[in-house]
């Protein structure tokens, strides 16, 4: 059985920075991309930044583009998402996905497993 599990979000003031982590288990980690979704209220997900089989392949968001930065550790089966220069409008729900492709994809449909989701709310 896949479990996704995100973990460091939280409540932070604007310009702050957090770090949520996502934990897995039940698949073969190193043959999976993964990638970091949001989803505000009254909105629909959207992609924040992905990295493929190789650490060295990773793509984000134009919107996040410079204030995140995607991670991770094989030997953990874990992928990071530091985050910095928070702002309000980055408050949402944020998913961990798991997708098949090697080299990562900004598209949630390409993606086969979810993590249940770590809020993070950043205050003005």
């Amino acid at each position: 059985q896949v479990q996704l599990v995100e973990s460091g979000g939280g409540l932070v003031q604007a310009g702050g920075s957090l770090r949520l982590s996502c934990a897995a288990s039940g698949l073969t980690f190193s043959s999976y991309c993964m990638g970091w979704f949001r989803q505000a209220p009254g909105k629909e997900r959207e992609f924040v930044a992905v990295i493929g089989w190789s650490a060295g392949n990773t793509y984000y968001a134009d919107s996040m583009k410079g204030r995140v930065t995607i991670s991770r550790d094989n030997a953990k089966s874990t992928v990071y998402l530091q985050m910095d220069s928070l702002k309000p409008e980055d408050t949402a729900v944020y998913f961990c996905a798991a997708g098949p492709s090697p080299y990562g994809t900004t598209l949630p449909y390409h993606y086969d497993y979810w993590g249940q989701g770590a809020q993070v709310t950043v205050s003005s």
